[in-house]
């Protein structure tokens, strides 16, 4: 059996958060709001490093580096692709040019 995915509010993670740091058992309260350890474990660990529960608060330099660095490898890319498309319409524009200076010869064969 599947558990769909719940959702819960910044405001019922800080409640829970303060339930815990009040002394009440990680247990019970695991059990009377029918949590996941996990669950409350990272709501608890991001209220004590950056008192967000936005995942975006709580990423890592690694993790915000590599953001970054996908952001630029995509930027990247895409200058790549503007770059060949210009040099397609260079290379046809030389050509043509070539084939009429070829046409236009005194010395052709």
């Amino acid at each position: 059996m599947t558990r769909t995915r719940r959702t819960f509010t910044p405001e019922f993670k800080a409640q829970m958060v303060k339930l815990y740091e009040s002394g009440k058992p990680r247990k019970d309260i695991i059990s009377e709001y029918n949590l996941t350890p996990s669950a409350l474990d990272k709501w608890v660990k991001q209220s004590q490093t950056s008192g967000s529960f936005k995942e975006k608060d709580n990423r890592t330099p690694e993790e915000e580096e590599l953001i970054k660095l996908r952001k630029e490898n995509q930027r990247l890319l895409m200058e790549n692709d503007i770059l060949k498309q210009a040099a397609l319409i260079v290379y046809g524009k030389l050509k043509m040019y070539s084939l009429a200076i070829n046409l236009c010869s005194p010395f052709r064969a």
